[in-house]
């Protein structure tokens, strides 16, 4: 059987045709461009659906099911999204909007269960997915179902509040996750870091322009030695360990695993976070 395959980002749309070992089959992107009506942007999703099934010689109907990674709460029962920050979405039929363009079956909020079944997460039975982007998402999977809590709103992992009184987030709370360990927290940090020091190397990078910082800017700065690039980092990644640590604390699961943009840092990320992770981790 195939599948597409869809991550809804607050930056970028991607898609994937799979089959059923989960190897992928043909991919492409498109930008959100979040600031337009959801109309518009499902009506895209739908498009790069239809793209990604073109490229790999297959047509739509051949396709057993649409999953969509979404930044927000989905009610399972109603297709609605009823609540999504990053992108200013507030009870959007999302399953329906869908049908109109498409025929197939679309299941919404799939992220963390693809992951257990199809990436480094395979085979285990308990596991948890953190997806660092825009903003933060996550899954929880527990005894190989993935959990979405009473009313389908679990697993919200981006809106744990680690900071009380912390950076003000667009769910209304202050001091979310999502708003220390997310490319937007990066940005954030790194332009007040720039006007604290602005013979920093990132400022260099962007033409003397602090609205063009992007996380991959203040990295790479960092991984150069930069002084105030490195103290951002620094920062991003005790805050991304202590959530890490509290995960493993209170579920301990057998993965925890980590997707996202921010994910291309590589080594550079993942050794400080493990070491920092280990420190914090109660056993």
């Amino acid at each position: 059987m195939l599948y597409i395959g869809v991550d809804l980002g607050g930056t970028g749309i991607k898609a994937g045709v799979v089959n059923e070992r989960g190897e992928i089959l043909s991919k492409g992107s498109t930008p959100t461009m979040k600031e337009r009506p959801y109309q518009a942007i499902i009506r895209d999703i739908a498009a790069l659906c239809e793209n990604v099934a073109k490229q790999a010689n297959v047509a739509m109907a051949d396709i057993a099911a649409i999953g969509v990674g979404v930044p927000g709460i989905c009610d399972p029962k109603t297709g609605i999204i009823p609540f999504c920050t990053n992108l200013g979405w507030h009870e959007v039929p999302f399953v329906a909007e869908m049908g109109k363009y498409l025929p197939n079956r679309v299941v919404a909020t799939v992220a963390g269960y693809a992951e257990s079944i199809a990436g480094v997460s395979k085979g285990t039975k308990s596991s948890v997915f953190i997806t660092l982007g825009t903003g933060v998402g996550g899954g929880i999977v527990i005894n190989g179902k993935p959990y979405s809590g009473v009313h389908g709103i679990g697993s919200e992992i981006g809106h744990m509040i680690i900071k009380m009184d912390g950076e003000p987030c667009t769910c209304g709370n202050k001091g979310c996750f999502e708003r220390y360990a997310s490319a937007t927290a990066i940005i954030r940090e790194a332009k007040r870091a720039v006007e604290k020091h602005p013979e920093s190397a990132i400022l260099a990078r962007c033409c003397g322009d602090a609205e063009k910082i992007n996380a991959k800017i203040v990295i790479d700065c960092a991984k150069a030695g930069d002084p105030a690039a490195k103290e951002v980092f620094d920062r991003y990644v005790e805050h991304l360990s202590a959530a890490c640590a509290s995960i493993f604390n209170m579920l301990d699961p057998e993965v925890l695993a980590i997707g996202g943009g921010l994910c291309g840092a590589g080594e550079f990320l993942f050794g400080p976070l493990q070491d920092k992770v280990t420190e914090k981790c109660f056993y």
